[in-house]
């Protein structure tokens, strides 16, 4: 299955090329928006890809003023206008899942975690998803619902024919936590078993006796993507809000932590045995 198209990407990617033909247009913000006849405000949510849609008349506009004259250019950049003004299977659970978060998942060619609390939501089975969203006691039936269905359908871009690399550093806390039952947590630990035996994902362990280490400081995400021109992208989630880093340097740091999280955590195989004494104690 295809990935599909993510209205985010294509308008991070078509700010980018804005970015782009404007300053070899050498001209200024204030010059293009009075030249193409748009306010000041209005371009730079353009360029700041913060526009959901951008009219066909104002991208021609700009087309002219920056003198692109490449006619398959110019249908692609369209084409970009188009699709980024459309929504995803994500916006019927708009209120549910954070909808850029949605967005960068679908198109992302590699993953890093890191999980410090809780199992990642891209590996969780529906009963221990369920259980984690009834702990804040005051969703109710249908709500959970609705969101344990968003999260196992966010997870399907980890079963496309050509998916992502996911590697996740699973902090041993987030294994022995007990969340629902114990046959919750035994499913949920045989799950990730199978999961680690396939040839994209990679789970690492980060047991207890590896003491103090670089991401103590909190859960995080990075996304890569497979057209160059897309930037990597870092997501935090706090409990009242989203956090989307992509500057190079954060980007540059998450990868460090990542980096070196995963020196001191279990190797694949090592983790996989791990994981299998958890549950044996489980069942015990």
């Amino acid at each position: 299955m295809p990935a599909p198209y993510s209205p985010s990407i294509r308008r991070r990617r078509l700010s980018a090329e804005l970015r782009r033909l404007r300053a070899e247009a050498q001209l200024t913000l204030v010059e293009a928006a009075k030249e193409a006849g748009t306010g000041k405000s209005n371009l730079s949510k353009i360029e700041q890809a913060e526009s959901k849609h951008v009219p066909a008349k104002t991208l021609d506009k700009l087309l002219d003023l920056y003198k692109v004259e490449d006619t398959q250019l110019r249908a692609s950049l369209h084409e970009l206008s188009r699709l980024a003004g459309e929504r995803g299977w994500w916006s019927q659970y708009k209120d549910l899942v954070p909808e850029m978060l949605a967005d960068f998942e679908a198109e992302a060619c590699a993953f890093r975690t890191y999980q410090a609390q809780v199992i990642p939501g891209m590996l969780q089975t529906p009963e221990y998803a369920d259980a984690i969203f009834r702990a804040n006691k005051v969703r109710d039936d249908t709500e959970v619902a609705q969101r344990v269905a968003a999260r196992m359908k966010r997870q399907e871009v980890l079963n496309r024919v050509d998916p992502p690399s996911y590697s996740a550093i699973v902090d041993e806390g987030a294994l022995r936590r007990l969340v629902g039952s114990s046959a919750v947590m035994r499913g949920q630990l045989e799950h990730l078993t199978h999961l680690a035996i396939r040839h994209n994902v990679d789970i690492y362990v980060l047991p207890f006796g590896a003491g103090a280490h670089p991401a103590t400081e909190g859960s995080f995400v990075t996304m890569d993507f497979p057209d160059a021109r897309d930037s990597s992208i870092a997501y935090l989630e706090t409990p009242v809000s989203s956090l989307y880093l992509e500057e190079e340097q954060q980007i540059r740091t998450c990868n460090d932590m990542f980096g070196s999280a995963q020196a001191c955590s279990l190797t694949p195989a090592q983790s996989v045995t791990f994981m299998r004494g958890v549950l044996d104690e489980l069942e015990e």
